[in-house]
């Protein structure tokens, strides 16, 4: 068997697999290493150092759809990848559909990759830093796929010529308002700074948050899969989520509305405008 190592980079896979494909080494001939995992059964077998005979035809749309599902982290992230390649290759295109088994673990990752961008855009929180010479807004994130540097493209526009990063346990990203730098290895400064800034307007945030709360329309489960709980903690509000939720489910749910707010009394008005209103 063939252990390999792409050191989770894309277009390294990508040139193995082409010298694997023209020496037609089959799928269950390879293996590629995971991070901090070790391959028992791997052999210190290289790749040939001369191009093989065989000519693949690969579908450019085939190599797209592959680049979006090695940001997936999981078991044979890689191998997977190859034995699509190599089915596709070898004129099976039913490898690439969500029909068949294997086609259908791909679309899932995808979708996977997809719905974890979407958390990317929808949980950041950014956080204002006096002005100086480095970020102006910085801010803490936990994916669990490597999708960081292609979806917080998503800010460029968004955040105009401001400067800007956002640091995870893995990688990170800093927009110095003209390109966007990604470190693979995000550097500890940057970890410190973006899980240590303190945010001005946090109260005045949750104060917002608590009140707008509305626990007669509180579906724990439906909240938990537009936001799950992996991310509560690094959410200002994610500290209130588990009070307002018990509330909801020891009777507050018959207000309808947040504690500091159903106590309130309503704006009244005055008798000869309610006439007038009438009138009218």
């Amino acid at each position: 068997m063939i252990h390999l190592d792409c050191d989770d980079l894309f277009d390294t896979w990508r040139g193995q697999a082409r010298w694997l494909l023209s020496h037609e080494v089959d799928p269950s001939q390879v293996s590629w290493a995971s991070e901090g995992v070790s391959d028992l059964f791997g052999s210190d077998d290289v790749l040939p150092k001369t191009q093989g005979p065989f000519l693949a035809r690969i579908p450019r749309t085939l190599l797209d759809t592959l680049e979006r599902a090695a940001r997936y982290r999981g078991d044979q992230r890689w191998s997977l990848l190859y034995e699509v390649l190599w089915r596709v290759s070898h004129g099976d295109r039913t490898a690439m559909m969500a029909g068949d088994k294997l086609g259908s673990e791909l679309q899932r990752r995808i979708k996977q990759i997809q719905r974890e961008s979407h958390h990317l855009h929808a949980f950041v929180r950014f956080v204002a830093l006096p002005e100086n010479e480095g970020p102006q807004y910085v801010a803490w994130h936990e994916p669990a796929h490597d999708i960081l540097h292609s979806a917080s493209e998503h800010f460029i526009g968004r955040m105009g010529r401001d400067r800007w990063m956002i640091a995870t346990p893995r990688d990170g990203v800093y927009y110095d308002g003209q390109q966007l730098i990604h470190q693979r290895q995000c550097p500890v400064e940057w970890q410190q700074l973006a899980q240590n800034v303190e945010d001005p307007h946090s109260v005045m945030w949750l104060t917002y948050y608590s009140h707008i709360f509305n626990p007669a329309r509180l579906n724990p489960t439906v909240m938990q899969g537009h936001l799950p709980a992996r991310f509560w903690k690094n959410l200002p509000e994610g500290a209130l989520i588990p009070g307002l939720i018990s509330q909801a489910r020891t009777g507050k749910q018959q207000d309808g509305q947040a504690s500091g707010i159903k106590g309130r009394a309503g704006k009244r008005i005055g008798a000869g405008a309610h006439k007038q209103d009438q009138g009218s």
